[in-house]
């Protein structure tokens, strides 16, 4: 199996991250993870100390998540793009389309996708959307997400395939992946059932063939996300780091 990097959404810990940031990449190293993502940490700590601690924890920024306006608005564009270079990451990915009703809110993000993709690859970066489950609504016979992804550039528009909300969305992972297999180099691989996030190999997501597909697709990231856990974060890290392993990770 290709070597691939696995990294870790650091949602789980929530507020956490503002308050002990070097407590929290201590425990991700620790679990053994690679790498990291969240939002831009340059906004919760100074630049010398955000740089010291991934440093500290011989660990890397394998991309920075942010939200649909953070990227149609240029100022905070350009901050996001001048933070992933500055901490040595390459992926700027992002949550949700623009304000609009029905299919014309994807229509309308794709046209400020492929403009943000375009000044990412300009800065050597990749830009990524991520999709969540509502993104699977039908309209007019047309889902969101594959209309996106019609209107978008492949080398300039690439994914973030969450295969959780693929499945909660109603379609399978795998054949997901496939669909778009040369524009997928990020995955998330998130465990549970509709309304529940467990640790990974708990749920009901097929994980064992979703990574068989990110493989083939050359992935360059396996990020792991839980949203939320009853407990202690460091248990539930360590569960799904060591079933990663399992998998071939």
């Amino acid at each position: 199996m290709p070597q691939v990097k696995v990294g870790i959404q650091l949602i789980i810990y929530g507020e956490r991250v503002r308050s002990d940031l070097a407590g929290v990449l201590g425990e991700v190293k620790s679990a053994g993870f690679e790498g990291i993502e969240t939002g831009n940490l340059f906004n919760i700590s100074p630049q010398e100390r955000v740089m010291e601690l991934l440093k500290e924890h011989d660990l890397v920024v394998a991309g920075v998540h942010v939200g649909y306006n953070d990227v149609a608005d240029e100022g905070k564009l350009s901050e996001h793009i001048e933070y992933l270079k500055r901490v040595g990451g390459k992926y700027l990915i992002c949550s949700g389309v623009a304000k609009a009703e029905g299919i014309k809110a994807y229509e309308l993000a794709a046209d400020t996708f492929n403009s943000v993709g375009k000044r990412c690859a300009e800065e050597g970066l990749v830009f990524c959307y991520h999709n969540h489950a509502w993104e699977f609504e039908t309209f007019d016979g047309v889902k969101g997400i594959h209309r996106l992804a019609e209107l978008t550039e492949p080398e300039l528009v690439r994914l973030c395939v969450d295969v959780y909300w693929v499945t909660v969305g109603g379609e399978d992972p795998v054949e997901f992946i496939r669909r778009y297999i040369t524009r997928s180099p990020y995955f998330h691989f998130k465990d549970g059932a509709p309304g529940e996030f467990t640790e990974l190999g708990k749920g009901k997501v097929n994980l064992h063939g979703s990574l068989q597909a990110a493989m083939d697709a050359n992935a360059e990231w396996i990020v792991y996300e839980q949203d939320r856990t009853s407990k202690p974060v460091i248990e539930s890290i360590r569960e799904s780091r060591e079933h990663l392993r399992k998998l071939g990770v």
